[in-house]
């Protein structure tokens, strides 16, 4: 089984995608992770000094590397599915989980480092932050809608949403 998490920044992928591997007995795959351990930069770095086409091409070859595992929770970059024919492979590859979040509930959930960390994210205040999520998931989202299952996370607690991951996949514990 490869399940490919997918969703805005900040929604919980990665702490959902870790919690669902643990408790599942699955490999857990950050796609950012890898890409700043394959790069030895952050993202914000990688962004910065090289570009985001840059960026973007490192993405879809810890994307493709994914191939080459199973038993495996992939939590995929925000901006991962809206690349080339990323969430085409996605679907050849697995099964994917949209974790949906409005972006009220995304800004109560960042950290200051959350945020910082996210170069589309720094120096924004929080009216500014809301402003272009919004205008951004509303991008976003009818790529994002194309995966097998969505979930409404803000309906649920982390906990919740892992009970229905985990259920949904045959791997309750």
């Amino acid at each position: 089984m490869r399940l490919y998490l997918i969703g805005y920044m900040g929604c919980g992928k990665s702490s959902i995608g870790r919690k669902v591997a643990r408790r599942g007995a699955l490999q857990f795959v950050d796609t950012d992770a890898e890409v700043e351990r394959a790069e030895g930069a952050s993202i914000a770095d990688i962004m910065h000094y090289e570009s985001e086409e840059y960026f973007r091409r490192s993405e879809r070859r810890a994307l493709e590397a994914t191939a080459e595992q199973s038993d495996v929770v992939v939590s995929t970059g925000g901006g991962l599915p809206m690349w080339s024919d990323n969430m085409q492979r996605i679907a050849e590859l697995g099964t994917s989980v949209y974790l949906r979040r409005s972006p009220e509930s995304i800004l109560s959930r960042l950290s200051p480092h959350g945020r910082q960390k996210r170069p589309k994210f720094r120096g924004l205040n929080d009216e500014e932050l809301l402003a272009f999520m919004h205008s951004h998931l509303t991008e976003r989202e009818p790529t994002y809608v194309q995966a097998d299952v969505t979930i409404d996370c803000d309906a649920h607690s982390d906990e919740q949403v892992v009970d229905m991951i985990l259920a949904l996949f045959g791997q309750e514990r």
